[in-house]
């Protein structure tokens, strides 16, 4: 990646970051909407601090930018990306808890639950879960309703029981079951994989993208969202806690089998870079820019945090 090229995306990603922070900050604001009765001033000091505290922000940039190369409405795409955020940021609260990873930091900050209390740091979690939907359903999102209703079904099934949810229960199983390769895979295609492809299929969808470009975004996002686990893994090993924002060590701390754990570190960084190459490569036969999101593809096995 050329200097120029590098610098683009680091403004394009910090933009994307701007903006969905801003979009944030609105629809968790103090104002009553549609039907709702109030909303409890402690509940969303706890929603906010579990979601307006930095972060990468990648997700919503993979939506950002999927749309961006199908010409979609930029409006909606900001709309679904920041629903998407607030999904993310749910299941960083509520992976903190005690019954959970038990943490205590997440972004340099106490976590929800320390912050707060764990009732509270649950109901948060729901609040921002159940916000998400809302998002993408609102009348202030510009799309018809058929693509509301295709962007609600993939994001369910992504965050749910068969995606995100079902892959942190293997992942509490783990620590006891000691999965084989095949079971890691599946495990991480699902608690961090999933709302990663879901995030370049809402581009798709978003920009109404014909049958053959939404599989290559969908093949694309499950790549990257591969790649983003295993530099995460990683990073568990070779990083430390003031760098990260979050406690390293953990995954061996806690017994849990990972790649890295199985194979070593060089194997992943030589994985890493297939995963790469081939996350460029699915982009290859695309009549649209997808420049960015190859970088993309670079920076998540890049990345120091």
């Amino acid at each position: 990646m050329s200097d120029q090229s590098q610098n683009q995306f680091k403004q394009r990603m910090t933009e994307a970051a701007k903006l969905v922070e801003a979009e944030l900050k609105s629809v968790l604001s103090d104002k009553i909407r549609g039907s709702e009765i109030a909303r409890p001033e402690h509940l969303m000091r706890a929603m906010r601090h579990g979601s307006l505290n930095g972060g990468k922000r990648l997700r919503p940039f993979l939506v950002m930018e999927a749309a961006r190369i199908f010409s979609g409405n930029e409006t909606a795409a900001l709309r679904v990306a920041t629903a998407l955020e607030c999904i993310h940021c749910y299941s960083l609260v509520h992976d903190d808890l005690p019954a959970m990873d038990d943490d205590d930091l997440r972004r340099g900050q106490p976590t929800v639950h320390i912050a707060f209390d764990e009732a509270t740091a649950i109901l948060a979690g729901d609040g921002l879960l159940t916000l998400a939907f809302d998002i993408v359903a609102s009348d202030e999102t510009p799309l018809d309703a058929s693509a509301k209703v295709k962007l609600i079904s993939e994001l369910s099934q992504a965050a749910g029981l068969g995606g995100m949810v079902g892959g942190q229960a293997l992942d509490l199983a783990a620590e006891k079951q000691n999965p084989d390769e095949a079971g890691i895979l599946t495990l991480q295609q699902m608690k961090t994989g999933a709302l990663i492809r879901f995030a370049c299929q809402a581009g798709a969808i978003i920009g109404n993208a014909d049958m053959n470009d939404y599989a290559r975004m969908t093949k694309f996002g499950q790549i990257a969202g591969q790649a983003f686990q295993l530099a995460d893994d990683m990073l568990d090993v070779t990083s430390d806690t003031q760098t990260m924002g979050k406690n390293t060590g953990k995954d061996a701390d806690a017994g849990k089998a990972t790649l890295v754990g199985l194979h070593g570190i060089d194997w992943a960084k030589d994985q890493l870079r297939k995963l790469a190459a081939d996350a460029s490569n699915t982009l290859d036969d695309m009549n649209c820019e997808t420049d960015i999101l190859k970088q993309t593809a670079q920076y998540i096995i890049l990345r120091d945090r």
